[in-house]
């Protein structure tokens, strides 16, 4: 059969030809139809992700839309040197999610990865309360313009979100976000900005940036809220780098629940319960993702012109 396949670490998926699946008693085979292209998928594919297992030849992709025994399904996770950007793929079905006929393959398969992230850190993970106030960091990606929507979607008073790109962030107040803070403007400037907002009171922060930000927001939060009010921060990726310098003081003046959600954090069956309530709510929601689809074939052009404004999706058949 036809796949997206890397040899090494950090190489680029070509286009080739890779062994037809065998289930196991219980697994099942799906045709599939499309598979997006996430930063979980590239750093799984690299190996440097760190759910990544290094087994060579495999076929990259970590989710994707197909048929089995004729219904629609999303999937997620099929084991190592499967993956999701193959014609087929034996997979166990509980990790299977039916799709809702009022959503199309593309857009649920653009929508799963980066709508699950902010859903389940959301829901699982800072247990958002309606009412309360958001703030995204880095919300002029994909999965962060995606973070503002689903955050107001479950109640959130007031979101608050950080970026570099200006149109994109200009943008994110006509989908739901209150107020913009740019990522790009003088140090002081930025403290400054977040300073005024959690003096205003803020209860969830998703971080899809990590690095140097989030010091800054970490520590302007420990000298500005109020003591003894809880601050769930939530790191869900590192865009800006892996690694932060934290004060332990940081932590012991403020009521901070410093926390991460992913693979590992959230269980795989709280993370497909959240997949199933994103598809649900996107049928009537119509949360804005952009997409761009492109053929399986042409992985090896595309796989290094992914941008941020929208979330490649690969055609299988």
């Amino acid at each position: 059969m036809k796949a997206a396949l890397v040899t090494q670490a950090g190489a680029t998926p070509v286009y080739g030809d890779f062994a037809e699946p065998t289930p196991r008693a219980d697994q099942l085979i799906i045709e599939v139809s499309a598979a997006a292209l996430s930063p979980l998928t590239r750093g799984r594919a690299a190996g440097s992700h760190y759910s990544a297992e290094h087994r060579y030849p495999q076929v990259v992709g970590v989710d994707g839309v197909g048929t089995l025994a004729g219904q629609r399904v999303y999937f997620v996770l099929p084991e190592p040197p499967q993956g999701s950007m193959a014609e087929r793929v034996a997979i166990v079905p509980e990790r299977c999610v039916m799709l809702p006929a009022g959503l199309d393959n593309i857009t649920a398969a653009a929508i799963a990865n980066p709508g699950m992230s902010s859903w389940a850190a959301l829901r699982h993970r800072a247990r958002l309360v309606a009412g309360e106030t958001v703030l995204v960091n880095g919300a002029t990606g994909s999965a962060g313009r995606l973070a503002v929507q689903i955050a107001r979607h479950l109640g959130a008073k007031k979101v608050i979100a950080t970026g570099r790109n200006p149109a994109a962030l200009q943008d994110l107040a006509r989908v739901g976000a209150d107020v913009t803070i740019s990522l790009t403007q003088e140090p002081r400037a930025f403290e400054a900005a977040c300073k005024e907002q959690f003096a205003e009171g803020v209860d969830v922060v998703l971080d899809y940036l990590w690095g140097e930000s989030a010091e800054t927001l970490l520590v302007t939060a420990a000298r500005t809220a109020k003591d003894g009010v809880p601050l769930r921060y939530v790191e869900i990726g590192a865009a800006s780098g892996g690694d932060v310098k934290l004060p332990g003081a940081v932590l012991r003046s403020s009521a901070i629940s410093l926390m991460g959600s992913g693979i590992g954090s959230v269980s795989m069956a709280h993370l497909l319960r959240s997949i199933e309530e994103l598809f649900q709510a996107a049928q009537s929601s119509a949360f804005e993702m952009k997409a761009q689809v492109v053929p399986l074939s042409e992985v090896e052009q595309a796989w290094g012109a992914e941008g941020s404004s929208a979330r490649t999706v690969f055609t299988v058949q």
